[in-house]
């Protein structure tokens, strides 16, 4: 029983704060006066055992202040909690229903108005009232119905608070989540990449030893596996630092030119896919200006979504040229087109649409691409019909 006094004592507090929050409360309780010429009005939060006071305007020196508390058997504020209807008193002494009433008798009160505050779901909060110690007219349409209107706003601000306050709730066990997956995203990629790079090491040995016409097909297959992984690693990794807070880092001290990275990136994808023809052709005048390793990943990734999903057997196009807005890299391959309802969410995180058998993935591989390309201040654009699908980048003169 005291353990649910005390939850009762916490939620009026925090329905007093509410209040609070209202903008026009008291320029409401200030009509409620003008209005009806009373000297004061309240905002009463009521339930089974309390009436408080959470917003009061007092010119009679009533003395009931915000946190005020009231008997609740002693005010018709109770019966208006069972029967939701408004009450309107212009002469107590004069009223045959409230000339003998306890609760005028006991405050000194002629005249008195009270409407039910209820909320969206049905429930009732409480009452918008006025009370004065001499006759006014309250009992009528007029003032009523504004009464009735300014309950009902109280009710919108109080559901409107509830509404937002449930939604920052939601918004922050969200975004506590997504840092919490991030993370472990991160600490996964890390654990990984050490062992993935011992059997990508071994296999590569074998590889170049004398094996059988198996053994080979078995090393193929499993230095096929370790390529796909070490790419998902070094998504994951990049995702992870981008959206805890390190972004893409980039680095213009370059090793190897352009057309040797690329290179480089062809042979790394050929020996994982043999059978897949790669087509280059670079028109450039200059270097591009740029982290070659980013563009090797950024390739890598679009390159691999191209053997992925394009037509078996048909080539994949490779190009670089200069235009007048600067430098462009387009990757084109045949196949089934992008379906349109992919096509706005492809370069978002975890957006791979429906993938056939075998082509399962996180999903981070063009979203990488694309934030690789804004690292840069470039854009990045995908075309999809029945023809090809063409992925177009641009990095600025």
């Amino acid at each position: 029983m005291e353990s649910y006094k005390q939850e009762e004592i916490a939620n009026i507090q925090s329905d007093i704060v509410k209040i609070s929050r209202i903008p026009a409360v008291a320029n409401i309780l200030e009509v409620a006066c003008e209005i009806t010429g009373m000297g004061f009005a309240a905002i009463a939060r009521v339930t089974e055992s309390s009436w408080v006071a959470c917003a009061t305007k007092d010119r009679i020196n009533f003395g009931l202040g915000v946190g005020g508390e009231l008997k609740l058997e002693t005010t018709i504020c109770n019966e208006i909690m069972q029967h939701h209807q408004p009450v309107a008193i212009d002469h107590a002494d004069l009223d045959p229903t409230y000339k003998n009433h306890h609760t005028p008798n006991m405050y000194g009160l002629q005249s008195y108005i009270s409407v039910p505050i209820i909320r969206k779901n049905g429930k009732f909060f409480g009452t918008l009232c006025a009370i004065d110690r001499v006759p006014n007219e309250v009992n009528n349409i007029k003032v009523i119905n504004t009464f009735s209107l300014f309950a009902e706003l109280i009710g919108f601000h109080l559901d409107s608070q509830d509404e937002l306050d449930e939604s920052s709730r939601v918004l922050k066990l969200e975004q506590r989540n997504a840092e919490i997956r991030e993370q472990f995203i991160a600490m996964l990629g890390h654990d990984l990449r050490n062992p993935v790079n011992a059997i990508s090491n071994a296999v590569q040995l074998q590889l170049r030893g004398d094996l059988d016409d198996r053994n080979k097909r078995l090393a193929a297959i499993i230095n096929d596996a370790t390529t796909r992984t070490k790419g998902l690693i070094n998504n994951i990794l990049d995702f992870a630092s981008g959206k805890l807070g390190g972004g893409i880092k980039l680095n213009y001290e370059n090793d190897l030119s352009l057309d040797e990275t690329i290179q480089q990136v062809i042979t790394e994808l050929n020996m994982a896919w043999p059978e897949v023809k790669i087509i280059k052709n670079i028109d450039l005048s200059s270097e591009l200006k740029a982290d070659y390793k980013r563009i090797a990943q950024l390739l890598s990734n679009i390159l691999g979504n191209a053997i992925t999903h394009g037509e078996k057997g048909k080539p994949i196009q490779l190009s670089l040229k200069e235009t007048v807005d600067g430098k462009t890299i387009t990757v084109s391959n045949s196949g089934l087109p992008i379906p349109a309802s992919v096509l706005p969410h492809l370069f978002m995180p975890y957006s791979r649409g429906k993938v056939r058998p075998g082509q399962e993935g996180l999903g981070l591989g063009l979203y990488i691409s694309k934030e690789i390309v804004l690292a840069h201040g470039g854009s990045i654009n995908v075309i999809s019909d029945n023809t090809q699908t063409e992925f177009t980048i641009l990095f600025p003169a």
